[in-house]
């Protein structure tokens, strides 16, 4: 016995060029027939939020699937899998495609040799499915993009429940983030966390799609880009709280990489901001508010 719904759908060419299209949603739980073997021409991301199961890869392995997982079905891949028999499983699954996999697989958000990845949690995932499916209602006129950018969503969400990290996504990225001001080598980064410098530049590729380097001037030059706006900081003293003991070599490089000068950057962005800064998070369901 099980309990199935599921919506498929035909986006037109001018939605692929949003980059991903969602083609198909569904939600579905219990004694689920066996799927496959079979190949597909388009990706589908399956949510096992409950029960086990096993899948079976093209060379005949067979692994088990236990919940919370996530099962990666790729184009052009056979695939075969199915829940036990004795309690059966729930799943959610969405059918995807479009030019942006390309770069969500490159960047490590669609892993297709790994089809069977365990999850922390899967409240997430569902959640942005279920948007998914809201927005699949008949006669929706706004369907392609509604699902497509929820598709995006869907795919960070997944990013972020994986097992192998921490809440705040890759613990790699989150470690280099939290050392980006101190002035460390790449090498010395590395040594860290015990890698080498070209295990390092593998996993932040594969975590953030680019390199260690271009990782943590992204992240030096937002923050000194908030010092700018919302400080009096002189430039000199923003470039040695992002890690630059030069000034004039930060102004370089701030100038090359923004398109503009510090000191200009500075008076376009900057102004008056009412009560002061902050460096919390407003809560979302309290915003502030500027009082009149």
């Amino acid at each position: 016995m099980y309990h199935t719904w599921m919506r498929y759908f035909t986006p037109g060419p001018v939605h692929q060029r949003l980059g991903l299209v969602c083609l198909g949603v569904g939600l579905q739980h219990g004694l689920l027939p066996t799927v496959g073997p079979r190949t597909l021409d388009h990706h589908v991301a399956v949510v096992i939020s409950a029960g086990s199961g096993w899948f079976r890869e093209p060379d005949g392995q067979r692994t088990a699937v236990t919940a919370p997982a996530l099962l990666w079905l790729t184009p052009g891949v056979p695939h075969h899998y199915g829940p036990d028999p004795s309690g059966g499983w729930d799943e959610s699954f969405v059918d995807f495609s479009g030019p942006a996999t390309a770069t969500y697989t490159e960047l490590g958000y669609i892993e297709p040799h790994r089809p069977v990845v365990p999850l922390s949690d899967t409240a997430a995932p569902r959640a942005a499915v279920g948007r998914i499916a809201r927005a699949a209602r008949r006669g929706n006129p706004l369907l392609e993009v509604e699902t497509g950018a929820a598709v995006h969503e869907l795919l960070v969400a997944l990013r972020r429940a994986r097992a192998d990290t921490n809440a705040a996504g890759d613990p790699v990225l989150g470690a280099l983030a939290r050392d980006a001001f101190q002035p460390l080598s790449v090498a010395e980064h590395a040594a860290r966390h015990g890698m080498t410098p070209a295990e390092l530049r593998a996993a932040v590729r594969r975590g953030a799609g680019c390199s260690p380097k271009d990782y943590l001037l992204g992240i030096r030059l937002g923050r000194a880009k908030e010092l700018l706006v919302a400080t009096e900081l002189p430039v000199a003293a923003v470039a040695r709280r992002v890690g630059y003991e030069d000034p004039a070599y930060f102004s370089r490089l701030f100038t090359r990489r923004v398109g503009t000068a510090p000191v200009r950057f500075r008076a376009q962005q900057g102004r008056a901001v009412p009560g002061g800064w902050s460096n919390r998070i407003p809560d979302p369901e309290h915003p502030p508010t500027i009082s009149t």
